[in-house]
């Protein structure tokens, strides 16, 4: 399964399964789990933890150490869940000290070709980046989001569950869940009412979910008076509780009409 052209390092840890094409690099400390498929000419450097049934295409950056000049050699770590499809030219670097030493990337994400996670990112599950999306430093992806071609994220900005950027969109506060933005800056278009319903929400869900916008960013209403609002209007519904926590603990602000 592994290439006579491919480099392992001696520390490296590969699980038997796992199959290695022509002229990768595995370098030490790489931990790859069962399944994972590593075509031709990909460098993965450690520490890093790749986890099982993850497809990395040629060309691919794994695990190099962080764009950020801050950083002086020390250890940081590099996580991927399992089930990941990563694209040709994708670079994800690990952490720096500053941010916690550490970069995640959940399970069942699929990003596409010439994508960039930089250090201290943290991205959930089931997340789409398309072609050319882009992350600086420390942002936050939540499960379920999907980012348009060419998306950039500023650092320290968070995207919501179930978000959707348009293409080209430049993301310098948070996006909050279930919502869809776009623009440079990007603001809110409204809810991202077809990902919803391919996701399985009921039009009941999706219902409460518009009201609750309405009072947030239509009302008139302050920051905390809407979330007051929403939270005795609302109680119980776990998709309010979601959005509610999201604009409670954001630092930026979030993308407005």
């Amino acid at each position: 399964m592994i290439h006579q052209t491919a480099i392992i390092d001696p520390g490296a840890k590969l699980h038997p399964g796992v199959s290695v094409g022509a002229y990768s690099i595995i370098g030490p400390d790489v931990e790859i789990g069962e399944k994972t498929e590593i075509h031709h000419h990909v460098i993965v450097e450690g520490p890093t933890k790749i986890g099982p049934e993850c497809r990395i295409f040629p060309f691919a950056s794994i695990g190099l150490e962080p764009q950020d000049m801050k950083f002086q050699g020390e250890v940081s770590h590099l996580e991927i869940g399992s089930k990941n499809t990563i694209r040709e030219y994708v670079t994800i670097n690990r952490g720096t000290e500053a941010g916690g030493g550490i970069t995640k990337v959940g399970d069942h994400c699929w990003i596409m070709a010439y994508c960039h996670i930089a250090h201290d990112c943290l991205v959930g599950n089931n997340v789409i980046m398309s072609n050319g999306t882009t992350f600086g430093g420390h942002v936050i992806i939540k499960d379920f989001a999907t980012l348009g071609g060419v998306t950039g994220v500023h650092q320290f900005c968070r995207v919501g569950e179930y978000a959707i950027t348009g293409a080209h969109s430049m993301i310098a506060q948070d996006v909050v869940p279930f919502s869809m933005v776009s623009g440079n800056r990007a603001k809110l278009a409204g809810i991202n009412y077809i990902g919803l319903d391919r996701k399985g929400f009921t039009s009941e869900e999706i219902d409460v979910i518009n009201q609750a916008y309405k009072i947030f960013f239509k009302s008139g209403l302050t920051k905390d008076a809407a979330v007051k609002q929403l939270k005795e209007e609302f109680a119980g519904s776990n998709s309010i509780e979601i959005f509610i926590k999201f604009v409670e603990e954001s630092d930026r602000g979030v993308c407005r009409f």
